[in-house]
């Protein structure tokens, strides 16, 4: 499937971006922020991004968002479990 997004025609200058790395950007923006409230998984994320897990997970600190978000009691339990 396909999203069409209107934006700017000067916002990549604005930016200092290319038109290629604005879009690559939002795109990835995107799938951080669907992955940052827990809507889609890290894989899922990745290939929004059109990038591999890894990189994407590597990638979130450029956003301030955490690879791993748990609970203390969620991190509690899986620490018991281990």
């Amino acid at each position: 499937m396909q999203l069409v997004i209107e934006y700017p025609t000067l916002l990549p200058d604005a930016l200092q971006q290319s038109k290629t790395e604005f879009e690559q950007e939002a795109k990835t923006a995107m799938a951080v922020k669907l992955f940052e409230m827990k809507r889609i998984s890290s894989g899922m994320a990745a290939k929004l991004a059109g990038m591999d897990r890894v990189t994407f997970l590597l990638s979130l600190h450029r956003y301030g968002v955490a690879m791993i978000d748990l609970e203390k009691d969620e991190l509690m339990a899986d620490l018991d479990n281990a």
